[in-house]
This record gives structure tokens, sequence and C-alpha cells, in this order.
């Protein structure tokens, strides 16, 4: 039986700590957050039932770490990687012998290098199937939709991150052209140097709002802790894959919106007769893709640091992709605020964007036609 723990944390001091102790609802959100930093790491629940289509087993863990993302911004990052590293060790006494960081710990700071140093056992981010993940349901989405990528413009917000990085890269050979978003300038233009010398097309936006305006199809993936895209300036008939979390995509793209089809990357049907022991709004056996990695590489046995840092190769994404189709993990339709898409959904967008509907339905999941 291999073992394997993944970090969790609250994404909002006052509502997620209210669902355990109501009471928090009523307080002021700096003394929830007070309490939150001075709170231990937690054993949330024994995740059982993961089998590979290989024959493997395991079995493993969700650790909380009391510190939102605000926190893990504000706070000192050496104080931030001990918290991180608590749950981590917490998971290791366990029997864990891989950690996964989930959402903001795997962003924050170093992304990861830093906390594998002060722990016994091998840590991930997940970012790699993260990124595969991302590209698969972009490309599946758009051909939902009625959008041929080939002749398509691809807007990557936050292009400098890990993820955003290698997203653009690998999706950026299947369009037409692609405009990359970030802060730094610098490591923008590396970026961009780095598509051309793959023979993309690319160019560099000054804002969201100009990238957004001119995208048939959009990847954001910013470590921003509020929304950043902004339901005026998404361009109609779009296809925005939020890989962030937080959300970089607010509510009110969903409220304004009925031509725009958001989806979630990273949503996975993992093998086996799961039982995670823990809601996170998804339905039973699925998860992350951050969260598979960590179960697939230990499934592999692969107990060692896969991916961490900021940079994500396209050869990690090869690989983890590869150790997925092996091991059973595959993608499990689309997801849109926390809620599985339905086919009238797809359509309704489908319609909104003045394009013709088309069933493609099977098995639950939706599913790209082929050719």
């Amino acid at each position: 039986m291999e073992r394997f723990g993944f970090i969790i944390h609250p994404l909002n001091a006052k509502e997620d700590v209210s669902r355990k102790y109501p009471i928090a609802r009523y307080l002021p959100t700096r003394l929830v957050e007070f309490g939150l930093k001075h709170h231990k790491p937690v054993l949330v629940s024994h995740i059982t039932g993961v089998k590979s289509a290989a024959g493997a087993e395991a079995e493993g863990w969700f650790v909380g770490c009391p510190l939102t993302p605000d926190q893990q911004l504000r706070y000192d990052k050496e104080y931030v990687y001990r918290h991180i590293a608590a749950a981590g060790q917490l998971a290791a006494d366990q029997g864990a012998k891989i950690v996964g960081l989930g959402a903001f710990t795997s962003v924050v700071g170093d992304g990861g290098i830093s906390v594998a140093k002060m722990l016994p056992i091998a840590v991930t981010t997940g970012n790699s199937y993260t990124v595969a993940t991302a590209i698969m349901g972009t490309l599946a989405a758009a051909e939902e939709v009625g959008i041929h990528p080939e002749r398509a413009t691809l807007a990557v917000i936050g292009a400098t991150g890990s993820i955003g990085r290698t997203c653009a890269l690998v999706l950026g050979e299947h369009v037409s052209d692609m405009i990359l978003v970030g802060r730094d300038k610098e490591r923008l233009a590396g970026v961009k140097r780095e598509a051309e010398d793959r023979k993309i097309s690319a160019r560099i936006a000054d804002n969201i709002e100009s990238a957004l305006k001119e995208a048939d199809l959009v990847v954001t993936v910013t470590s921003a802790v509020d929304a950043v895209v902004k339901a005026e300036w998404i361009k109609p008939g779009a296809v925005v894959c939020d890989v962030a979390r937080p959300r970089d995509v607010g509510q009110e793209v969903l409220r304004k919106r009925p031509d725009v089809l958001v989806i979630e990357g990273g949503v996975v049907k993992v093998p086996g007769d799961v039982d995670f022991g823990f809601t996170f709004g998804f339905e039973p056996g699925t998860a992350y893709a951050c969260m598979s990695e960590t179960m697939m590489l230990a499934l592999e046995g692969r107990y060692e640091n896969f991916t961490l840092g900021k940079e994500v190769s396209v050869e990690q994404v090869n690989e983890i992709t590869a150790l997925a189709e092996k091991h059973g993990f595959h993608l499990a339709g689309f997801r849109s605020f926390e809620r599985p898409l339905t086919r009238e959904q797809i359509d309704s967008v489908r319609r909104a964007a003045g394009r013709k509907a088309r069933p493609t339905l099977t098995g639950g999941d939706l599913q790209p036609e082929s050719g």
C-alpha cells in the first residue's frame, strides 16, 4: 500500500472557518485570522480506495494548514514556510512518503523548494498535471462551443508563472496567435522569446483588459487573491479556463455573460473506488489535478520531489501525462464554479455566442468530437 498526503487550507477566513465553527461568521475577520495564525495543522480526513489501472493501491490524508491566501501573502515567508512544513510533517507522521501542496501553498514564496528542504518526505506542487489538464480542457471546451483553435487567438494571463508559462508554450502550438500577460515585463519578454523559438506567434499585452477583448481562448492562472477577469472585458463567445485558486474569474461573469464558457482546469476522475472523507465541492471520485499528481506519483512509487519552483517544463507535463494514462486518471468532463456543466448549459453558451449546438454527451462526461 502506497501512502501520500495533501495539504489544503481555507480560502476565506470567515466563510470557510464558519463551516466548522459557526460563531466565526459573527466575529471580525481580524479576530478569525488571529485564531488561524495560532492554530496548529490538523488532519482533515483519511483518503481510501485509490486503485491504479495497473494494480497498485494507495491511501492518503488531507492535512489542513490554517492560513488563508491573504495571510500567506502578508506574513513573513519563513513563518509561512514553517506552517506549511508542519502540515507536511503531520502527513509524514501518518506514514505518507510524498505530500502535495494544495492551492496557495503551491505558489507562495519559492513554489515549494524551501518547504521540501524542511521535510523528510518528497514534495510536489502538482503543477505539471495541472498544466496538462488545463491544456486538454481548454482544447476540448473550444471544440464544444465551436471555436477552431487553429484560427483562434489565445491569451495567457499570468504567463510568467510556473503554470502559465508552460500552458503558453504548449497551447501556443495549437492557435494562430497568442497574447501574453504578466506583471514582470522582463520575464514576460523571456516567455515571448521561448515561444518564438518554438515558431509560435506571440505578443505582449499592456494589461488584462486589452488581451481579453481580443482572445477567443483564455487561460488565466495568476496568484492574485481577488478576481482579475471582468465580465465586460471578455470577447463574445470566448472560452475561459480558470486554473487559479483562489479564482481569477468572479461570479459576475456567470451572471452577466451567457455567451462565455468558463471552465475550471484540472478536474480529474481518480481510478478506484476513492473516498476522500471530505467534501470539497466535487462529484464523488473526482479531484483537482494537483491532488491527482500526488496520487499518481505515490501509485508509481516515485517518492521524489517532482514539480517544485516557478518553472514547469514541457517534458514534465509529458511525463506526468504518461503516468496518468498508465494509472487510469482522466478528465472528468467540464466544471464551472464548482458545478458540473451539463449538455444544456454548453448548448446555451454556444447559442448565445451565435453558433449551432451539437450533441456530444457520452456516458456522463463531455467529450470533444473526434476528427
